[in-house]
């Protein structure tokens, strides 16, 4: 077991496959993006040591992120194997969706067992600007391919950005009048180079809520607000869905976090919005026993931050959101 010196049980890694992406959003990286070259990336082989390494510490939760973690080369193949190792129960994956149409049925067949699609408008325009590449019509069919190879409950995952999409959260939540599926806004977070448009262009929890009752009615409030994952649950009045409401900026969940992420570089970041690291696969590469990056990882976990200091305009630098993994 991996526990920190809170006495939180640390089991739940996000893992980004590359830092690459098929997007250019807005809120998450420039147009002209530099990534990493191939070899500085982890290798399949190490990428699954390193999972082996975590199960063994206790980590039964893992979820494969990007930039884009689709577009990894063999991501089949990766998912099967990481899978396969024993103490993983649970696999799922964060996606823009845009090529769920052919891989969705063969990653379930491997083991995936559920998926969160970014999808942060239905306008096709505004999708296309927001993202700068993409096609809507590609996520629609993406989501649709997920919800029928069984990667089920779908959650949809908005974040929401004034000025771009601020006005389309209503028609968003209105997918969960007709749809079993979780409709998820967030709050726009500040990194790196995108850290100055981020927190010009936050919208609150509180505006997005009072915009979608305005359109769909009062939300009730689900489960007497205990957090589903990150999010906080509400139904509108007869829908089959839910709507969630991520507010890492406002209303922080730092004190029931169990997560960690291993960076695509193989650096273990041990909270999302803090630039604290260690460096996991310059020391597997130079020949470190198992013990010692175990124990890399046991103190890594627990130095882990009680949470964010955004309060205090302390913004993480070091990464935008594609070279952490979500």
């Amino acid at each position: 077991m991996a526990v920190d010196r809170f006495g939180r049980n640390i089991h739940y890694l996000r893992v980004s496959l590359t830092d690459k992406c098929n997007l250019r959003c807005v809120y998450c990286m420039p147009e002209d993006m530099t990534f990493r070259p191939t070899h500085e990336l982890m290798q399949d082989d190490e990428l699954l040591f390193l999972i082996r390494l975590f199960a063994d510490l206790g980590f039964d939760k893992f979820r494969l992120t990007g930039g884009e973690p689709t577009i990894r080369h063999g991501i089949v193949d990766i998912v099967r194997e990481m899978k396969s190792v024993p103490g993983v129960e649970k696999m799922t994956m964060t996606t823009n969706g845009i090529l769920l149409d052919k891989l969705a049925e063969p990653m379930a067949q491997a083991g995936l067992d559920r998926v969160n699609i970014s999808i942060d408008t239905l306008d096709p325009d505004k999708f296309h600007r927001i993202t700068r590449w993409g096609q809507l019509d590609d996520v629609l069919r993406g989501i649709h391919a997920a919800e029928a190879a069984g990667l089920t409950p779908i959650k949809l995952n908005a974040v929401v950005v004034r000025g771009f999409n601020d006005d389309d959260v209503a028609e968003l939540a209105a997918l969960t009048l007709e749809h079993d599926w979780q409709v998820r806004f967030i709050e726009m977070m500040p990194f790196g180079d995108v850290a100055g448009f981020a927190q010009q262009q936050v919208v609150t929890d509180e505006e997005i809520r009072a915009t979608i009752e305005a359109s769909l009615g009062e939300l009730e409030l689900l489960d007497n607000g205990r957090l589903d994952g990150e999010a906080r649950l509400y139904k509108v009045d007869g829908a089959r869905g839910t709507v969630g409401f991520i507010s890492s900026v406002t209303q922080p969940f730092c004190a029931s976090c169990t997560r960690a992420r291993l960076t695509a570089e193989g650096v273990l970041r041990l909270c999302l919005l803090k630039d604290k690291e260690v460096d996991l696969l310059t020391p597997l590469r130079n020949g470190a026993s198992l013990d010692d990056l175990k124990q890399l990882i046991r103190d890594g976990v627990w130095h882990k931050p009680w949470g964010h200091d955004l309060d205090n305009n302390v913004i993480p630098l070091t990464r935008v959101m594609s070279q952490i993994g979500g």
